[in-house]
C-alpha cells in the first residue's frame, strides 16, 4: 500500500511540475500590459495610437483609406478595432497592414485583420517566411508552441528602403535586423502646427533572453545584423520617437503631457538618441559576455 501511495505521489508531483513549468513559459510569453486597454489618441498630423498599454499599434489615416502598423496578439484585434472606431474611423477602411517584426506579440492577429478588412499585408523580405509559416521558421521561437500563430499570406514583399504610399502619405521601410531577420523600422514625415516632423517607429533593438550572438547556427550573421541595425538607427533623423512597445518611448508619461495640451508631446529627439545608445551598449555588453564565455 505504501508503495502504491508513493507511486501515486510521484505521478502527481510530476504533473504539478509540468503544470508549473508550462505556466512559467506562458507567463514569459505574455505580459499583463500587452492586453490592457489604453486610450486611443492623436499623436500628430494623421498619425494615431490605437494599441494597448504594452503593445503599440499605429493608425495612419487618409481620405482613401488607412494604414495600420502591427496586428498584435489575436485577442488584441477587438481592442484595436474599438480604438480605431472610438477615434471616429472605420476599421474596415484599413487598406494596408504593416508590422514591426515577425514575433507573435506584433503579428499574430494579422490573419484576422486581413479577413475583417481586406487589407494588403506588406512584410520585409527576411520576415516573410516566418509570417507565412505562422512563426515556425523563426530562428529563436520556431519550436515554442506559445509563440506560433495562424500562417498569413503576404501580399507585398518589402525590401530595405521601399516606400509604402497611400493618398500622399509615404512610409519608408528600413531593414533593422537582429531581433528578427526582417525587423523593420518605419519612418514618415507629418505636419502639425505648421511644422514638419520626422517620425521614427523602431522595430526592436532588444537582445532577448536566450539569443545566441556567437556561433548561432540558425542565424550566423546575427551579431553583424545587430551592428547594422544600430548604424541605421543612429543615421535616421528623428523628432517624434515611437516604437513597437509603449515602454520603448515612455508612452504613459508622454500621454499625460499630451492631455496637458502640449502641442506635440512626443517630440523627443534626445530621448531617441539616448534610447538607441543605451540599447547599443546593452548589445555590446551581451556580445562581449558571450564571446568571453566561449574562450573559457
Amino acid at each position: 500500500m505504501q508503495k502504491k501511495w508513493l507511486s501515486l505521489w510521484i505521478i502527481l508531483a510530476g504533473a504539478f511540475v509540468a503544470v508549473i513549468s508550462s505556466a512559467g513559459t506562458l507567463y514569459a510569453q505574455t505580459n499583463a500590459d500587452w492586453t490592457e486597454p489604453f486610450p486611443p489618441f492623436k499623436i500628430a498630423g494623421n498619425l494615431y495610437y490605437v494599441g494597448s498599454k504594452g503593445l503599440a499599434n499605429y493608425l495612419i489615416t487618409t481620405p482613401q483609406g488607412h494604414i495600420l502598423i502591427n496586428s498584435d496578439l489575436e485577442e488584441n484585434v477587438s481592442l484595436i478595432r474599438a480604438s480605431v472606431e472610438q477615434l471616429g474611423f472605420k476599421f474596415t477602411d484599413i487598406k494596408i497592414l504593416l508590422i514591426s517584426h515577425a514575433h507573435w506579440d506584433h503579428n499574430a492577429g494579422s490573419d484576422t485583420i486581413k479577413k475583417l478588412t481586406g487589407a494588403k499585408y506588406m512584410v520585409m523580405d527576411a520576415d516573410v517566411s516566418v509570417v507565412e509559416s505562422g512563426g515556425k521558421t523563426d530562428f529563436q521561437y520556431g519550436n515554442v508552441a506559445q509563440s506560433l500563430y495562424l500562417p498569413t499570406k503576404v501580399d507585398r514583399v518589402l525590401h530595405d528602403g521601399d516606400e509604402v504610399k497611400l493618398d500622399g502619405t509615404v512610409l519608408v521601410a528600413h531593414l533593422t535586423p537582429g531581433h528578427t531577420k526582417g525587423c523593420t523600422t518605419w519612418t514618415m514625415k507629418l505636419q502639425e502646427g505648421g511644422q514638419t516632423y520626422n517620425v521614427v517607429i523602431i522595430g526592436s533593438p532588444n537582445v532577448n533572453p536566450g539569443y545566441k550572438l556567437v556561433n548561432n547556427a540558425k542565424y550566423p550573421q546575427i551579431a553583424a545584423d545587430y551592428k547594422r541595425m544600430f548604424r541605421v538607427l543612429k543615421s535616421l533623423p528623428c523628432d517624434i520617437f515611437l516604437g513597437a512597445h509603449g515602454g520603448y518611448f515612455d508612452l504613459e508619461r508622454k500621454y499625460a503631457r499630451l492631455k496637458e495640451n502640449a502641442l506635440v508631446a512626443f517630440v523627443d529627439p534626445e530621448g531617441y538618441k539616448k534610447y538607441v545608445a543605451d540599447k547599443e551598449q546593452a548589445f555590446k555588453a551581451e556580445f562581449a559576455k558571450q564571446r568571453a564565455a566561449l574562450q573559457q
